[in-house]
């Protein structure tokens, strides 16, 4: 017996990411966390639709700087 207590950690197949019967420390399960909320937040996010496509009015608004491969100089 040691007397330093070891630190808790548990299989956690309730985070998102966490390899299934891994053992995760505190620091591990929070990183996922933290991903897992910031994934949540990025897919939450919406963007205007781009009407027109890149034949529209601003094609520059959305990176179209090429079509078919030729490089259009704005």
């Amino acid at each position: 017996m040691t007397d330093t207590p070891t630190p808790e950690t548990d299989a956690a197949p309730e985070v998102p990411g966490a390899a299934p019967g891994k053992t995760l420390t505190p620091a591990a399960r929070r990183a996922l966390e933290e991903a897992a909320a910031r994934r949540a937040a990025e897919a939450a996010m919406s963007l205007p639709p781009e009407e027109g496509g890149r034949d529209g009015p601003e094609p520059t608004r959305f990176g179209d700087w090429e079509k078919k491969g030729v490089a259009v100089d704005f």
